[in-house]
């Protein structure tokens, strides 16, 4: 049966419990980069289709994933997702038969012998414009794919265009299923911020509507068994504290039913002349953490502010930012970034230790055309580094903090 909840703050706890982290103000120590290997930009099985010449989409539905050293690449722009090992070796490819040349290095279905041992091969299937991916402990692969237009639905009440479905297929690449939001063979998700594999191969899916969040979660069949609906002003507030607030991510925790809200509270600024509202400033940033089974936030985290100073006709001013949420890993680790010249400060927080570490990472300026960001569940932090020639793919151990 599907559990609905509809949050409202009398449903939290009176007494929420926060602890505080400071910035560190000492030298950012570097973290080593390690480049696992290099793709060129094309549509063969070994290269990415970054850009989509045709209509002029850039970069933006290539996504990727990493699982047990396998990383699992969805390019929209090639209309294909491929299993690579830590060598850059394609391992089998979903690819759209139609619009993508023969695999030249894998067996694809039609030719597979009946009795020998295939290690590489290929299958077909009609993908659309494949984007966001995820991978449960089965190998099983999860991923957005858009629906063709004469499928798609307007969702008026919402003011939200349904078009996407998640894809699910086996641990060798073979399709099971689609999911929508009722589950198995579903109607259309609306915008897709979020694919989680979380506990017991639980798949959770986080949506972004005009009017708030809708986060839909499945057990590992495919069955519906939660939808949890967040607007803004379900969120708590502050007493004595004059601001207003915003849900700027909600990530799915990997190891338990919980939602992970990073919310941001801004403070309204005013001309000291004329006493009229100017605007605002970031105020603080809180991460509230939903238990999902009964609907109710059993904690709040409260996030530290990056913080720079500028010099201006001999004046210093400190100027607060907000720290973009990366993403949450085992025993409630949490990831954060913010970027900076030829690279990017990641801070991770522990909120069962409540310590934190911080650390730089290195992105030169001419790779910063496009970069996607991937956290495992064991906090290895890789990413795709797009530059004018070509594509690298490198980690961080950032497991080792």
């Amino acid at each position: 049966m599907q559990k609905r909840f509809f949050l409202n703050p009398l449903f939290f706890f009176i007494f929420i419990n926060f602890f505080f982290l400071a910035c560190y103000r000492n030298q950012i120590s570097p973290l080593a980069r390690e480049q696992i290997f290099t793709f060129q930009i094309g549509r063969l099985e070994d290269q990415i289709a970054i850009h989509n010449v045709k209509e002029n989409h850039g970069t933006l539905r290539t996504n990727f994933t990493m699982r047990d050293g396998l990383f699992y690449i969805s390019d929209g722009n090639g209309e294909k997702i491929v299993r690579y090992n830590s060598y850059g070796d394609p391992l089998f490819m979903i690819y759209n038969g139609e619009t993508n040349p023969t695999p030249m290095t894998l067996i694809t279905l039609e030719k597979m012998p009946k009795d020998e041992i295939i290690t590489r091969w290929a299958f077909t299937h009609p993908l659309q414009s494949p984007g966001k991916i995820a991978v449960d402990s089965r190998k099983h692969i999860y991923v957005e794919d858009k629906l063709p237009n004469n499928q798609q639905i307007i969702d008026n009440e919402n003011r939200t265009l349904l078009d996407n479905i998640i894809l699910h297929f086996n641990e060798n690449g073979e399709y099971i299923k689609y999911l929508g939001r009722e589950g198995i063979n579903g109607s259309p998700f609306p915008k897709i911020e979020g694919i989680y594999a979380s506990i017991e191969n639980e798949l959770v899916i986080i949506c972004r509507l005009v009017t708030g969040w809708n986060i839909y979660w499945f057990d590992s069949d495919g069955i519906a068994l939660y939808l949890i609906k967040i607007n803004d002003n379900d969120i708590p507030s502050f007493e004595n504290r004059q601001v207003f607030s915003v849900i700027d991510t909600i990530i799915a925790s990997p190891d338990e039913r919980k939602l992970y809200i990073k919310v941001n509270y801004y403070q309204d600024t005013f001309d000291e002349l004329t006493n009229i509202r100017s605007g605002n400033d970031p105020h603080s940033s809180v991460i509230w953490v939903m238990n999902i089974e009964n609907g109710t936030y059993h904690k709040s985290i409260e996030l530290p502010l990056y913080e720079y100073v500028i010099s201006e006709n001999n004046q210093q001013t400190t100027i607060k930012m907000f720290y973009s949420l990366l993403g949450v890993i085992q025993n409630e680790r949490i990831f954060l970034q913010f970027p900076v010249e030829n690279g990017y400060t990641i801070l991770l927080l522990n909120a069962q230790t409540k310590t934190q570490t911080q650390v730089f990472i290195k992105v030169e300026d001419e790779e910063s055309q496009y970069n996607i960001f991937n956290l495992s569940n064991e906090g290895i932090l890789s990413a795709l580094i797009v530059s004018n020639w070509d594509v690298k793919l490198v980690w961080w151990r950032t497991d080792t903090l």
